[in-house]
């Protein structure tokens, strides 16, 4: 339970190799969540490794280190998983994909966001495009943290999300 009595929602957020804008969105949630969220992330196909950039980004705003780690979807789709109650894919590919059902019949919406491990440059590029991503995932989170229980129950909670994508992009 969390300060106001409710139990959190659970929140996964799946991208393809797991290894940057999942795992920032799950760091932010994480953090900014306070309790009333409770944040994961995962992928289709997790690349094992979590880019350096994005463990800094997450470390320096004061999400834990060791909860930072690549893994596949399947740790939440099988029927012993938590129920999650938002599911948020941050890349065009994972969105695309065919995804598990996940127990609990979750809401699901798709908050595309630029690759920032795809970007080729040198170390000032590579970071402003971590920078970049982290940002426009910061304001979806806060938006999201900001909502009132009722929109995030049932059918209202996907239309919520989505809108939230739309206004911060």
């Amino acid at each position: 339970m969390n300060a106001k009595g409710t139990h959190p929602r659970h929140v996964l957020f799946l991208c393809t190799a797991n290894s940057a804008r999942s795992i920032m969105a799950e760091a932010l949630l994480g953090v900014l969540g306070r309790g009333r969220f409770v944040a994961y992330s995962a992928g289709s196909h997790p690349g094992g490794r979590v880019q350096p950039l994005a463990a800094e980004l997450a470390v320096a705003f004061g999400y834990p280190a060791g909860r930072l780690r690549s893994k596949s979807w399947d740790e939440f789709a099988g029927a012993a998983a938590t129920p999650m109650d938002l599911i948020i894919t941050v890349c065009d590919n994972a969105a695309g994909e065919r995804c598990p059902v996940w127990p609990g019949h979750p809401a699901a919406a798709h908050w595309g966001v630029p690759d920032p491990a795809a970007v080729e440059g040198d170390e000032a590029q590579r970071r402003q495009a971590f920078h970049d991503a982290w940002t426009l995932l910061r304001r979806r989170v806060e938006l999201l943290v900001a909502l009132p229980d009722a929109s995030l129950e049932g059918p209202v909670a996907a239309a919520a999300l989505r809108r939230i994508a739309e206004a911060a992009t």
